[in-house]
């Protein structure tokens, strides 16, 4: 359906982005979901449609090449089915013929989307909506096959901000309520430097005085930019090497930790080291709580192997090729991420407050349709 110029246009940015992630140079969860977003948004703008059936395709194609490029950062899959939830829902609304002309802010409109946690905006612009007449959107329409494709990007454009919005504000949506979570004198270990339990740190120190004890996460050493960052925020952290995270247990009252990616089970893919904390925590009966927003809920569920993610880093960083004798003898694994069983788990802090693993499949049957479990 789409004319050459803009195909070709929307091919070039979907394979720019496909490089990238498969370089590796756009890593991480926030970023590569902000970026698909980004990619969708200009897809979506340039494509020619004349029914839904076409618009689910061409934004799926696009879903299958980013996640084949980099199957491992799962949120770009996550993002995807996102925002096919929201244009579905979009496209029944209008085709119910139940869009309402909004006339307030509190008045229903055809973008009253089921975007978890996002606060109300003061003063926002009016949002757009469709015709209460239906003739309106008109699907197939063979003297005007661009009328449905018109008539629908304007909603659709407002429907990707704001899984935008939800991406750009997810660390504020999290840390709100930081203080509740974290006492005086309470003693939280974390390991590596995971975003979002830095700022949910922070969000609670002017309220709470408190120690955090960081494990310094070898070999990539993410601790040591954590406790950097932390302590430079004024609060009262420790560097520890990995190995004495089981000899400190018994006097910690928190383990707070990110994750990659929230699988179906309420299990979760979470940087190396993870697991030793999980379950050190649990021989302790120490809370394992961890901080991750929702855009990382994966329908999903570990495939590879009991202990990790398959997904490696080079092993000279952990034995180094001088060890002659020894590398013959071994076979060394660095893998990024460790996979954290549900019952290790205590809770989920999310954008859209706080669950136990075992809601986690409610969740992601809210936030996905069925049908895009495979994209």
């Amino acid at each position: 359906m789409a004319t050459d110029s803009s195909s070709v246009a929307n091919q070039r940015v979907v394979e720019t982005l496909a490089a990238r992630l498969r370089r590796r140079q756009v890593v991480g969860s926030r970023e590569t979901a902000l970026e698909t977003v980004l990619v969708l948004r200009q897809v979506i703008s340039k494509a020619r449609f004349s029914n839904i059936d076409q618009l689910v395709e061409i934004i799926r194609s696009v879903g299958r090449k980013l996640v084949e490029a980099q199957p491992k950062e799962h949120t770009v899959g996550n993002t995807v089915r996102k925002v096919l939830h929201h244009i579905r829902e979009e496209y029944h609304t209008a085709s119910k013929g139940t869009a309402v002309v909004s006339t307030s802010k509190d008045t229903l409109s055809i973008a009253k989307f089921v975007l978890q946690g996002q606060p109300r905006k003061q003063n926002v612009p009016q949002k757009t909506t469709l015709n209460e007449s239906h003739d309106m959107l008109k699907e197939n329409d063979a003297d005007d096959p661009d009328a449905f494709a018109r008539t629908l990007k304007p909603v659709l454009m407002e429907a990707i901000q704001d899984v935008l919005d939800e991406l750009e504000t997810v660390h504020d949506n999290i840390s709100k309520n930081a203080k509740d979570h974290i006492h005086s004198d309470e003693i939280i270990l974390t390991i590596g430097k995971s975003r979002t339990v830095e700022a949910f740190l922070k969000a609670a120190a002017p309220y709470r005085k408190y120690t955090v004890i960081v494990a310094d996460t070898a070999p990539s050493y993410g601790g040591h930019d954590m406790a950097q960052s932390l302590s430079s925020a004024g609060i009262s952290t420790v560097l520890v090497p990995d190995s004495s995270i089981y000899a400190l247990m018994s006097r910690i009252n928190k383990v707070m930790i990110g994750a990659h990616a929230i699988l179906a089970n309420g299990g979760m893919f979470a940087i190396t080291g993870s697991l030793l904390v999980a379950t050190a925590a649990r021989a302790h009966s120490t809370p394992v709580v961890v901080c991750a927003g929702q855009f990382k809920l994966t329908p999903q569920w570990n495939l590879y192997h009991e202990y990790g993610a398959l997904d490696f880093a080079d092993p000279s960083s952990v034995l180094g090729f001088e060890e002659g004798n020894l590398v013959d003898k071994v076979d060394v694994v660095n893998p990024f991420y460790d996979y954290v069983r549900p019952e290790l788990i205590d809770a989920f802090i999310t954008n859209d407050g706080d669950h136990p693993p075992s809601s986690v499949y409610r969740l992601i049957k809210e936030a996905y349709d069925d049908e895009d479990y495979e994209l």
